[in-house]
This record gives structure tokens, C-alpha cells and sequence, in this order.
């Protein structure tokens, strides 16, 4: 249960990246993020995640500031060769502290997107399938605001 819930947490946090990477495809506002994880030998399927981030419209005017270069402090995680080519945005992922690596691709349509990760932690592969949408206003109820 814990591997799951360190698992969870990085790519929760890695969620927010493709939404606020896509500056050219994705737009400033609420977006609702659900991904979906397997791992290989889990005796159940885990349940989809969901969770709401805001885009700001300063953060989707400078791709630059959307780059977590640092990485999440909740996951450890730092994001390198983030890539926009059109509608899709790629990067590799590495979380320190939970020993996770691996890389990600989103692809955009407008209000929507949908993506997928593969990752490695210590001996355990683990996938995930990613969708959003575009929701409109950010009403200060996301994870990512700042009050």
C-alpha cells in the first residue's frame, strides 16, 4: 500500500506538467485531470485519480514559467526534456526520492487531451493513462492555487 501511495503521489504531481507545458494547445483556465495507473502483479486495479488544476494566464503566456525545473516538493520529482512539437508535449520524469524515472507524452485537442506514462521504481514498472478537459474559469478550489 505504500509503494502505491508514493507511486500516486509523483504522478499526481506530474499531472499538472502536460497541462501547463502545452502553452501553444492548452488554454489558461480549470482543467480537470483524471489518470488512471496499472502495475504489473497488483492484486486489484487501482481506481482512477482526479483532481482539478488553473492554468493562469500569465502561466499559459511564458511556457518558461510552466517548467518545473526544481521538481514537485510533495513528489521529489524534476521534469527534463520537455518537448512541445503541435498539439503534443513530452518529457522524462526522474523522483528522486522515491527512486522513480521514466518519461511521458500529452496530446492536446482543444479542450481535451489525453496522454500515458511509463515508469520504473526500484524493480516495479508502472503505467498510467492520463485524460483532461478544459473546464472553463479557475475558481480558487484547484490544487495548484495559491490563496
Amino acid at each position: 500500500m505504500k509503494l502505491r501511495n508514493i507511486v500516486l503521489s509523483a504522478i499526481v504531481c506530474a499531472l499538472a506538467l502536460p497541462v501547463m507545458a502545452a502553452t501553444p494547445v492548452a488554454k489558461a483556465g480549470r482543467w480537470q485531470n483524471t489518470i488512471q495507473m496499472e502495475m504489473p502483479n497488483m492484486p486489484m486495479k487501482m481506481p482512477p485519480q482526479t483532481s482539478m488544476t488553473c492554468v493562469t494566464k500569465e502561466q499559459a503566456e511564458n511556457l518558461e514559467n510552466l517548467i518545473p525545473k526544481t521538481g514537485d516538493k510533495r513528489g521529489g520529482c524534476t521534469y527534463t526534456d520537455v518537448k512541445v512539437d503541435g498539439g503534443t508535449v513530452s518529457w522524462k520524469i526522474n523522483c528522486e526520492k522515491s527512486g522513480m524515472t521514466g518519461s511521458g507524452t500529452a496530446t492536446y485537442h482543444g479542450d481535451t487531451y489525453e496522454g500515458a506514462m511509463q515508469m520504473k521504481m526500484r524493480d516495479q514498472d508502472v503505467s498510467a493513462k492520463m485524460t483532461g478537459k478544459y473546464l472553463g474559469e479557475c475558481d480558487g478550489t484547484e490544487v495548484n492555487t495559491k490563496k
